[in-house]
């Protein structure tokens, strides 16, 4: 459950990748979001069962008091949570429910700013695991806090290798759509937010500009027009206006991936591992990404990829060069980095780690019942 239902979120994506693939292997699985939004469409045509609720704010009992029909009607086992509103809800709503034993509470963590106060005291309230999406998360959550470590798991999100296919994606519509022609090469950043890092892309693009006159950047995923012309506004301002497309959201993820010669995320902040960088990687494409977060766990630097350190134009500038000066190291890369995924970060193995820990911590709560039954006994 979560409380957004855009698809423009990783965290979405990753709810419901997961709700589908959970009910594929007959599982019973429904999706609590608020109403209308794609997601609600999406569990629609899928026939997952799909429950609307406000979630207005933290403290929104109506919509937690809703959540706990739900775990009584459906005889919940594991309540899984995506965000902050939904988590308080859940809190909330097994506090309320008749359902005993009461469901399992799993808080899933993709970004990795540190918890505050408030969200820390929540970590430590009815919750039976964290589900960090990289390891440095992890440590974070354990550290901002106070989680017991042997309650945060580290499972990594997962990418659908069908979807994400090279054998399947059209990278050539996307290039002609925007223009792009045979012989430049196209790189590639997806997500126009500060702390993504695109700027630096810009730069790094600029700096090769005498060099490479045939390179153009595409920045993918501003959010409205202002957003657009803010990255033009900066293009210009480096010189490479005229080399530098600003695109909105796409719903073609893999063929805009494919169009690629290099898909960079030079994220500095919150990050947990780029999902843009991990699809990427699935298509074979060469990968540019910042040494932040958990990317390092999933990019090996000079097998996999290239990483380089955050905020740092010139670094990301040395790296597109060898890229392009040398296609079959690129060739090599996008080998290595597909087989990568498809051993350790793909939707079906992220399932299996994911089915483990729920029958671990269902067979838990068993224990903890009977021994609770026990004592009472005893007494």
């Amino acid at each position: 459950m979560l409380e957004k239902g855009s698809f423009t979120t990783g965290s979405v994506v990753q709810m419901y990748e997961l709700a589908r693939g959970l009910s594929a292997r007959g599982h019973r699985v429904a999706v609590v979001s608020r109403p209308g939004g794609e997601v609600a469409e999406r569990c629609r045509l899928e026939g997952i069962p799909f429950f609307a609720f406000p979630f207005r704010h933290e403290f929104d009992l109506g919509s937690a008091r809703g959540l706990a029909g739900v775990i009584d009607r459906r005889e919940v086992d594991v309540v899984h949570v995506h965000k902050g509103i939904a988590h308080s809800a859940a809190l909330f709503a097994t506090f309320v429910a008749r359902r005993m034993p009461r469901p399992v509470i799993v808080v899933n963590r993709g970004v990795s700013f540190p918890l505050d106060w408030a969200s820390a005291l929540k970590y430590r309230v009815r919750m039976d695991a964290v589900v960090t999406v990289c390891e440095d998360i992890r440590r974070i959550v354990i550290a901002s806090g106070g989680v017991a470590p042997e309650k945060v798991h580290v499972v990594y999100a997962g990418v659908d290798t069908s979807r994400f296919d090279p054998a399947r994606a059209n990278g050539g519509k996307v290039r002609s759509e925007w223009g792009i022609r045979a012989g430049e090469k196209l790189l590639v950043q997806v997500g126009a937010r500060d702390w993504k890092g695109w700027r630096d892309l810009v730069s790094a693009a600029a700096k090769l500009a005498p060099e490479f006159p045939d390179i153009r950047t595409a920045i993918v995923a501003c959010k409205d027009e202002a957003e657009r012309e803010r990255v033009l506004g900066f293009a210009a301002e480096r010189g490479v206006r005229d080399r530098v497309v600003a695109i909105g959201f796409r719903t073609d993820m893999p063929d805009v991936l494919a169009a690629a010669d290099v898909v960079a995320d030079l994220s500095y902040e919150g990050l947990g591992i780029t999902g843009t960088i991990r699809e990427a990687m699935a298509l074979g494409r060469p990968v540019v990404a910042s040494s932040a977060g958990g990317n390092p766990e999933l990019v090996q630097d000079g097998v996999s990829g290239l990483l380089v350190p955050p905020r740092d134009p010139p670094a990301v500038a040395a790296a597109v060069r060898r890229l392009v000066l040398d296609p079959a190291l690129g060739s090599r890369l996008g080998t290595a980095a597909r087989e990568r995924v498809s051993r350790g970060f793909s939707t079906e193995v992220r399932l299996d780690r994911i089915e483990e820990l729920y029958s671990r911590l269902i067979a838990g709560r068993a224990r903890a019942g009977r021994s609770r039954e026990a004592t009472t006994v005893s007494r």
